[in-house]
C-alpha cells in the first residue's frame, strides 16, 4: 500500500508531491498490538501539543510500571489522584475511566470493532463519553491503519494544508474535504505527508 500511495498522491496533486520530494515518503507506522493502550494514548493527546501528550501518557504508563494500565486497574484508581499524579484534565479522567467501564462492561469489544467499516467504528467509538471524531479519526489512522482516513479537524493538518497551499487562512471543514477528495483512496497517508511537512505527528 505504501508505495501504491505515494505513486497516486505525487500524480494527482503536485503539492502533495512536492513535499514528498523534499521529506521523502512518510514511515509505516505499525500498530502497537495493544487497541485499548493505543486508544488511552490518544485520549491523553487530546487538545494537546505533541510533546505534552507524550508526557501525559509517559507518566500515565510510569505510574502503571511501564504499561498502560488494564481497565479494571484504572478503574481501581482514585480519579483524583490519578489527574493529579498524571497531568490529565478532568475532561480526560471521566473520558478514560468511561472507556475502561464501556470494555469491563462489554459494550466496547476491540476484536469486533477492528472488523467494522471506517464510518460505524467512528461512530462506535464516538458513543464513549469524551470520544470524538478526532479520538476516533487519530486510532483509525495511528493504531489500525486504515488507509483512507482524513483527519479533518486536526488542527496540525489545518496549519500543515494552509502552509503547504499558501492559503490565507487555516481550510474550513468543507473546504478541506474537498480539498483532499483526489487523495482518495489514500487519505491516511496524505495526512502522514502533511505531520511530517511540520515535523508533527498526533501520537
Amino acid at each position: 500500500m505504501g508505495r501504491a500511495a505515494v505513486a497516486h498522491l505525487r500524480a494527482v496533486d503536485p503539492v502533495l508531491a512536492r513535499l514528498i520530494g523534499d521529506a521523502g515518503p512518510p514511515p509505516v507506522r505499525l500498530p502497537t498490538g495493544d487497541p485499548y493502550g493505543a486508544l488511552m494514548r490518544v485520549i491523553c493527546g487530546q487538545q494537546l501539543s505533541v510533546a505534552a501528550a507524550r508526557a501525559i501518557y509517559g507518566r500515565l504508563v510510569e505510574r502503571f510500571g511501564g504499561r498502560p494500565p488494564a481497565p479494571e486497574e484504572l478503574l481501581a484508581e482514585d480519579p483524583d489522584e490519578l489527574r493529579q499524579a498524571v497531568g490529565l484534565s478532568r475532561a480526560k479522567t471521566v473520558t478514560l475511566r468511561a472507556l475502561a467501564e464501556d470494555v469491563v462492561d462489554g459494550r466496547l469489544d476491540f476484536a469486533h470493532l477492528a472488523a467494522l467499516g471506517d464510518d460505524e467504528l467512528i461512530a462506535a467509538l464516538s458513543a464513549v463519553k469524551g470520544i470524538g471524531e478526532w479520538t476516533a479519526q487519530i486510532y483509525l489512522i495511528a493504531e489500525l491503519g486504515r488507509p483512507d482516513v482524513l483527519a479533518v479537524g486536526d488542527l496540525g493538518i489545518r496549519r500543515a494544508v494552509e502552509r503547504a497551499y499558501g492559503l490565507d487562512d487555516l481550510p474550513t471543514r468543507d473546504g478541506l474535504i474537498a480539498l483532499a477528495e483526489p487523495w482518495r483512496p489514500y487519505r491516511t497517508t496524505a495526512c502522514s505527508v502533511l505531520w511530517r511537512s511540520l515535523q508533527v505527528a498526533p501520537v
